[in-house]
């Protein structure tokens, strides 16, 4: 039983130091004043913390990056993007073909 009592005081204890913590580096608390809830939790063993966690605590902001979509994803990166490689592929054919009749006109010239 003494064991229980031990547990127990040990879990209000965190329980008071994480509540105070948290409603002190708080920019905004729900439902009263800081300083009340400072007291609630102060004054109430066990109950004041935990009711702090349940409805003083402000909401978090939304997430960014929104729902996770579900089907055919997008391409994340270029080298996954069919469109992008194709383009590449026919950019570098062009540069390839421009380069060759460079050189061939280089040779002709050469052989003159």
């Amino acid at each position: 039983m003494v064991r229980l009592f031990v547990f127990l005081a040990a879990v209000q204890l965190v329980l008071l130091v994480l509540a105070l913590i948290s409603v002190l580096s708080a920019d905004r608390v729900r439902t009263m004043p800081r300083v009340l809830w400072v007291l609630v939790i102060l004054l109430i063993p066990l109950i004041g913390p935990l009711a702090y966690f349940l409805w003083g605590r402000p909401v978090s902001p939304p997430r960014e990056g929104g729902p996770i979509r579900r089907g055919n994803p997008r391409p994340t990166s270029p080298d996954d993007d069919p469109d992008f490689l194709r383009s590449m592929d026919s950019e570098q054919s062009r540069r390839d073909r421009e380069l060759l009749a460079q050189w061939e006109r280089e040779l002709e010239k050469n052989d003159e």
